[in-house]
């Protein structure tokens, strides 16, 4: 077993949340403002080279690392705890069942056990981890535990990267995990509950669609009262609008990179690039929905809630809405917070959505 942070490790405070995607990192502190109420102490973005990360993998360490130590720097924390992110892909999980009433090395031999039969790798070349959900749905006898497992050298890669940069990692979490961490504390605002009010929803379970549009990839969870009951990827992200900018205007990446987050383009760009991206950005998305309703017995969803950093793209949640008949809102992480005296409320509305692993990341100092 792995006992380094952990897949689902404990934290220990002050902890901050890193993100480290294709497009840069993005950090989260937040702090326990009393009367159950959380601050955001601090956020910070800091973009890394193209092909420094390709699809999950840290593809050139130092690029990585000197990012690091940029972003800690510019954030102000002085936090040294961090929790990192493994994306879904990286990350073999398994619901299993085992008899309840086990102490916990007896466990971990029999997760081991259990584990060889749904980990393609050798179980020394793995991180394993598991925690216990609670008593099975079907018999009183038993436990659900959920199992997690990935690849050493790929977890051993971001425990490096921290270290490089002076910091302990301390939680490795699955990104997916965090960013539905992040959402259901979300959801249980007054905000987000005016969203539910006017769900068109016929019977008592919510059912919810996240969409996380990344640089190179798009994650979809749907959700049914909170559990997650289907997730799939699917290859589309904003890498491809980049693509388009770099190519009409003769830029280059990470210049167009910055100018397509400032709105820093020419007049054509939103009926000759923006508006094609975001007709295909719909079009994936009507079609994960399709797949959900094949692949599983339900027949609605409630709410559609969008993230990552292409999700407030102007007019992206009304054109989603509108082609799928759906609730559709981006999701803003920290609504409910206090805010630090540096924190600015404007930027945050501009850049909510794509921090939405991050918050769920930092949020493991609670857990």
């Amino acid at each position: 077993m792995i006992n380094l942070g952990s897949l689902f490790g404990k934290s220990s405070p002050p902890l901050a949340g890193l993100d480290i995607s294709t497009s840069g990192l993005r950090l989260v502190e937040l702090a326990d403002a009393g009367k159950g109420t959380l601050r955001l102490e601090r956020h910070a973005f800091e973009a890394l080279p193209r092909g420094a990360v390709v699809d999950g993998n840290i593809e050139n360490f130092d690029q990585v690392a000197d990012a690091v130590r940029r972003i800690w720097k510019k954030s102000g924390t002085r936090a040294r705890h961090v929790a990192l992110g493994m994306p879904p892909g990286a990350v073999i999980t398994k619901k299993i069942i085992l008899p309840a009433g086990m102490g916990e090395d007896q466990l971990e031999v029999q997760v081991e056990s259990e584990a060889s039969q749904y980990i393609p790798f050798a179980l020394d070349e793995v991180s394993l981890d598991f925690d216990v959900v609670g008593p099975s749905a079907t018999s009183p006898e038993d436990m659900e535990v959920m199992l997690a497992a990935a690849r050493r050298e790929k977890v051993e890669d971001r425990v490096a990267i921290a270290e490089a940069a002076g910091l302990t990692a301390t939680v490795m979490d699955v990104e997916s995990y965090a960013a539905r961490a992040a959402l259901e504390r979300v959801v249980g605002t007054p905000a987000a509950a005016g969203a539910k009010a006017d769900a068109k929803a016929k019977a008592d379970d919510k059912i919810v669609a996240l969409f996380q549009i990344g640089a190179t990839m798009t994650y979809v969870s749907f959700m049914v009262n909170g559990d997650t009951v289907y997730e799939r990827e699917q290859p589309f992200g904003g890498h491809t609008l980049t693509q388009d900018i770099v190519r009409n205007y003769g830029l280059a990446y990470e210049e167009a990179e910055a100018r397509k987050r400032s709105g820093d383009l020419p007049e054509n760009f939103r009926a000759d690039l923006l508006a094609p991206f975001m007709d295909n950005a719909a079009l994936e998305v009507t079609r994960a929905i399709q797949f959900f309703y094949t692949s599983t017995p339900y027949t609605r969803i409630d709410q559609i809630w969008l993230a990552g950093g292409n999700a407030l793209l102007p007019g992206l949640v009304e054109l989603v809405g509108g082609r799928t008949r759906i609730p559709t809102a981006p999701v803003a992480p920290f609504e409910g917070m206090l805010l630090a005296p540096g924190v600015r409320e404007q930027q945050l509305r501009q850049e909510g959505p794509a921090y939405l692993v991050a918050c769920g990341l930092a949020l493991r100092r609670f857990g």
